[in-house]
């Protein structure tokens, strides 16, 4: 009897303990559909109430998927066939932030997945957004979009401020001046080779987009990394590699734990990511021991980045406050990322557009004339080229790297008279806004370089609304870098030789992280 007893109990207590895990189970499911239908219905459906609830208008949502699809679609569409010749690119390079402006105004929303995504195109709004300083905005986080380069772009708050504040002596004037040399070395074998594919026939075609993708490619090389020049020339080429696959994760919606996925592409970003810290943590730990031991020449970027680390700089408590190696290694790849893209393509769309505009092209080559001869350009002759600079600052209005900036909201907060709650995109189109006439007048999309000719401020109509390099306190560290390593190249170009477009070239600017010409940019030079 007791024995049967016992039996029973124990029977008992195995039932109670398979009903509870039963109920644990079910609870635990419950929990994670209710949270799932909270990310992909409930929580939009309030936003959207929310926003149009302040007289905002835009795409009704539709659940997960948002408006993705038709981005996608409306993008492939534009991409199937080339633009005219002419700089009214906007509906060609953001298609669907173009369809939707028109169909629901300049301050609306559209759906990234489950994420409303304002368009604010309102100077005020969009200074306010950049300028903001509660950190409650912050850049959608994507993690395998930072395989490509994250650093000090993709940092938020104290980090960024510590990061910020130990690579800035790195970039001023004074420092670059000592990369001239880098700069003009490259230019000299940009030109010889250029010389050597036009041949003894004095002319002939060049497609200038691969040609300066490898240029500034190899200034960044020699600019960041000195002495390890063919290293860094392979970072490159493996970023060059990883960037198409991160544009792709950053048009498509990201679902959380994806990355953990052994999916072809995710195995192949990470190894090409693995390999890049490889490189970079070797070339930084043999760095951090010759500087050590005295050997080092801190000329470069890394060096004067590892010597600007090295410094104590102790927080409120007393403890130091720098970077890790692997943060190093982060800041590189944004170096050689953003180094080589943002010149690359500033350059490119710089000699379309002179070659588009031959009368600009004669009065810039002028002025380089007038202050070099045939001299090479020198640092303080480079600050004299006002003609020159207005060509560049157009191009950026016309042809910026960047279409758009996003903004995420971290916690409900008001921008302008709009109460924005956590988890929505603030767009700040800088392509559309940079050709709105509205701003700039009837020739907004026309290419004039003399509307600065007073300078940035009395450009447009509308002060604010050109920001190529962002603006506020996150504005791009490395845009007199940029700039100076145009105008030099630019300057060497036109001594050299002049240019037109080439029948084969098509027209087709298309956003692949940067602003790139989608076929090529076929130049013919003539050597002078």
């Amino acid at each position: 009897m007791i024995k049967m007893m016992m039996t029973m109990r124990s029977e008992s207590i195995v039932s109670l303990v398979y009903v509870a895990e039963v109920v644990m189970v079910v609870v635990v499911v419950v929990i994670w559909a209710i949270r799932a239908l909270n990310w992909a219905l409930w929580r939009p459906k309030r936003i959207e109430r929310t926003l149009r609830a302040q007289g905002l208008k835009g795409s009704p949502y539709r659940p997960i998927s948002g408006d993705v699809n038709d981005n996608d679609r409306l993008n492939r569409a534009a991409r199937s066939k080339p633009a005219p010749l002419h700089h009214r690119i906007v509906p060609r390079v953001t298609p669907f932030v173009d369809r939707a402006m028109a169909r629901y105004g300049k301050t609306s929303f559209t759906w990234f997945g489950p994420h409303p995504r304002v368009t604010l195109m309102d100077p005020e709004l969009v200074r306010e957004v950049l300028s903001d300083k509660s950190g409650c905005l912050q850049k959608p986080r994507n993690p395998l979009a930072r395989l490509l380069a994250s650093g000090l772009a993709a940092y938020e708050g104290q980090k960024w401020t510590k990061h910020r504040r130990i690579i800035n002596p790195a970039f001023h004037l004074e420092k670059l001046k000592h990369m001239m040399a880098a700069f003009s070395l490259c230019c000299d074998e940009l030109i010889d080779r250029w010389d050597g594919l036009i041949g003894g026939r004095g002319s002939g075609e060049v497609d200038v987009w691969p040609e300066l993708q490898s240029f500034t490619g190899d200034v960044i090389s020699r600019a960041a990394f000195g002495s390890s020049y063919r290293e860094g020339r392979r970072i490159f080429e493996l970023q060059e590699e990883q960037a198409p696959l991160v544009m792709e994760v950053l048009q498509s919606l990201y679902i959380p734990g994806y990355r953990y996925l052994p999916t072809k592409k995710n195995k192949k970003m990470m190894a090409i990511s693995k390999e890049v810290g490889d490189i970079l943590r070797s070339m930084i730990e043999q760095r951090v021991q010759a500087t050590r031991k005295g050997e080092a020449k801190n000329n470069d970027l890394l060096g004067l980045l590892l010597e600007s680390n090295m410094t104590d700089y102790p927080d409120t408590r007393g403890y130091r406050n720098n970077m890790t190696i692997e943060e190093v290694i982060e800041e590189c790849k944004l170096f050689y990322f953003a180094g080589q893209e943002t010149t690359s393509v500033l350059l490119t769309w710089t000699i379309i557009a002179l070659s588009m505009h031959p009368d600009w092209q004669a009065r810039a080559r002028d002025e380089v004339s007038q202050v070099f001869g045939k001299n090479k350009p020198d640092y303080e002759g480079l600050n004299r080229l006002k003609d020159v600079t207005m060509v560049l600052h157009e191009v950026l209005r016309l042809y910026p790297p960047a279409s758009m900036l996003i903004r995420e909201t971290t916690k409900e907060m008001q921008v302008g008279n709009i109460t924005f709650p956590a988890g929505v995109h603030l767009v700040l189109p800088i392509l559309s806004m940079h050709h709105d006439a509205e701003f700039w007048g009837p020739d907004s999309t026309e290419f004039r370089p003399d509307r600065f000719g007073e300078g940035i401020s009395k450009a447009s109509k509308v002060q604010g609304v050109f920001f190529p390099f962002g603006r506020g306190p996150r504005i791009c560290i490395g845009q007199g870098f940029a700039l100076l390593e145009a105008k030099m190249a630019l300057s060497r170009i036109l001594q050299q030789f002049s240019f037109e477009l080439s029948p084969s070239y098509a027209h087709a600017p298309y956003t692949a992280i940067t602003l790139h010409p989608q076929h090529g940019a076929q130049i013919i030079f003539h050597r002078i």
